[in-house]
């Protein structure tokens, strides 16, 4: 086999392993500059750091192996030369690999312009959350709600009295509204949740989070509906991030599905949060 022949065949490795290199100083990059967040749940940021730590070397040692693999394949060439000796029939059966060569090069060409593509952004480019469009593709508030929020233990506990609800997040009221069978007792309660707009209807708009249960691929959107006291029914921007003060009401529109909105006394503008997320 000459040369040539045994890069070409070795491409495929080169690309998997120059992959893998790439993947995984990518992600350390995004932990050491507190990116990682934006892509997967925090609990597997240990598992994902480590990973891609071992995953570095592991993958260096194995382009060295293969770099020094070729030094080996000019000392096959005598076996091959011994083997034609036998005659030109056995060549005359083998497949002409022109043509098989140029497609693996060509695949493994365009493979390596992506992942060096998708390197690139990920170092260079700031990174993105998921948007108030994105929200809208993947219905807030779905049937899948409580299997994305996780949150079937915490919302058992809010029907208590005395529970401190201070801390509760749009993923928490949005799971316990959803679960709770007789909402009349929801009524009244004070929330100050903050979270970015998706228009709705008649001056509404829905306040909205991402909750992510493994990684974004998976991100569910959650949110509560707001209604307020405007003449105008001046609703934010979408995508506009906001605070929103007030007490939880009975939704005046009986023809909707959420029978709980947030009644708001104030809604102010503010800046999109380091970590935008619920988990």
């Amino acid at each position: 086999m000459s040369s040539s022949d045994a890069r070409s065949s070795n491409a495929p490795a080169y690309l998997g392993l120059g992959s893998v290199l790439a993947v995984a100083l990518c992600t350390l990059w995004l932990a050491l500059v507190g990116h990682l967040d934006l892509y997967i749940n925090p609990r597997y940021s240990v598992f994902t750091i480590v990973l891609a730590a071992v995953a570095v070397p592991a993958s260096i040692a194995g382009l060295v192996v293969i770099a020094r693999g070729h030094g080996h394949t000019h000392g096959d060439e005598a076996d091959e030369h011994d083997a034609d000796a036998h005659g030109h029939d056995a060549d005359a059966e083998q497949p002409r690999p022109g043509r098989g060569r140029a497609v693996r090069l060509a695949l493994g060409g365009a493979a390596a312009v992506v992942t060096i593509g998708v390197t690139v952004s990920m170092l260079v480019l700031p990174p993105t959350t998921l948007s108030a469009r994105t929200a809208q593709q993947r219905s807030v508030d779905s049937a899948t709600l409580s299997n994305a929020t996780g949150s079937d233990a915490a919302v058992s506990l809010l029907g208590s009295e005395g529970v401190d609800t201070s801390e509760y997040g749009v993923k928490d009221w949005a799971a316990l509204i959803r679960q709770t069978t007789d909402t009349t007792a929801l009524v009244g309660k004070q929330v100050r949740l903050s979270g970015f707009v998706v228009p709705g209807d008649g001056g509404s708009f829905t306040l909205t989070r991402f909750v992510i249960s493994c990684c974004a691929v998976d991100a569910q959107p959650v949110g509560l509906g707001v209604v307020t006291d405007d003449a105008d029914g001046s609703v934010p921007d979408e995508g506009q991030w906001v605070t929103v003060t007030g007490a939880l009401a009975a939704n005046p529109d009986q023809s909707a599905d959420a029978r709980i909105v947030i009644k708001a006394a104030k809604v102010q503008d503010i800046a999109q949060p380091e970590d935008p997320y619920e988990y």
